[in-house]
């Protein structure tokens, strides 16, 4: 028993060393190393800058682990007493320079807006040239801008974009490289107007150019219906003449046809004859067959029939003659 608990109270502190060792002790002499100047880890695209007595001793810009004692001796220990470690971002960069004021050649106040990018290619230019070199390039490029793309035809500056943007870089890159900053691609983003009135003047003449466009095209449409349309009437007018002309031939030819062979001609003449009798509102009198001479006179005269007040037919003097056949009656 005595045994277990001593070897359990020797794990504990073994693993308590362990701890403390891992995560006390070494990271405080690793820190203490660091500090005197021993080691240095530098990252990407980052630099260091070791600054001695106002005097630049070593500059590491390689990613990696540095031993600056190898390199300064004794002096790498009075680096963080005496001098100064600056650190220097090489990272790319950009900024937006917006509404740079400058005139047309027609005199419009137009405004230009210049995205720029750059990075740090000196250090040592970069934090001993210039007190602020990130705005004198912002200023450099605003100086290019305006003179280079001053006094240019305005439909150039509203078109021609990728030749305004390689004028202000091939202006601006000589210049910035001198405060340790190397220029990269320069574009010109936005090309405005700053004059409200002048805005709402072209609006206006936008909007009443569009509806004279617009109209344009309505009347265009209206025009080529109408073309359609009366293109369409006018051969509809000639097929129907074409029609109304090649009927009476057809007709006239049928009836020739028919009056080749006479016995077809006076039956179908008949025919018509007797439906037009039909279809005519006429009063049809049959004869009953024997009568001839006096006895036709005297049937038409007996025959003559009286309609009474209820619509019905009366016959006076001989007797009434027979039925019409519906057939042949002409109000049926």
């Amino acid at each position: 028993m005595d045994d277990a608990v001593l070897s359990l109270g020797m794990l504990l502190a073994t693993s308590l060393g362990v701890f403390i060792g891992c995560f006390i002790v070494v990271p405080t002499l690793l820190g203490i190393a660091r500090f005197l100047g021993f080691y240095i880890i530098v990252e990407e695209r980052q630099c260091l800058v070791y600054v001695l007595f106002g005097k630049i001793k070593l500059v590491l810009d390689e990613p990696g682990l540095h031993f600056p004692i190898a390199s300064l001796s004794w002096r790498a220990l009075l680096v963080n007493f005496f001098g100064d470690v600056r650190q220097v971002d090489l990272r790319l960069d950009q900024e937006y320079y917006r509404a740079t004021p400058v005139n047309s050649e027609e005199g419009a106040p137009m405004g230009i807006g210049v995205w720029y990018e750059m990075w740090i290619n000196d250090p040592v230019a970069y934090l001993f040239k210039n007190a602020d070199p990130r705005g004198s390039l912002r200023t450099n490029v605003g100086n290019a801008t305006v003179r280079n793309l001053s006094n240019l035809k305005l439909s150039n500056m509203l078109e021609d974009r990728h030749t305004m943007s390689k004028m202000v870089r091939d202006d601006v890159s000589g210049k910035s490289t001198e405060w340790g900053y190397a220029l990269g691609s320069v574009y010109i983003r936005k090309v405005q107007f700053r004059d409200a009135n002048m805005i709402q003047q072209i609006e206006e003449k936008v909007v009443n150019r569009l509806r004279q466009v617009t109209s344009a095209i309505r009347q265009d449409g209206t025009n080529q219906v109408n073309l359609i349309t009366s293109t369409a009437d006018r051969q509809a007018a000639v097929e129907f003449a074409k029609a109304a002309a090649m009927r009476p031939y057809i007709v006239g030819g049928a009836l020739n046809t028919i009056a080749q062979d006479r016995e077809v001609a006076e039956v179908m003449f008949e025919i018509l004859e007797n439906q037009r009798m039909l279809e005519g509102n006429v009063n049809v009198t049959l004869i009953p067959p024997g009568l001839r001479g006096d006895g036709l006179t005297q049937f038409l005269t007996a025959g003559q029939a009286v309609q009474d007040a209820g619509g019905k037919l009366v016959t006076s003097g001989a007797p009434s003659p027979p039925p019409i056949p519906p057939a042949l009656d002409p109000g049926s």
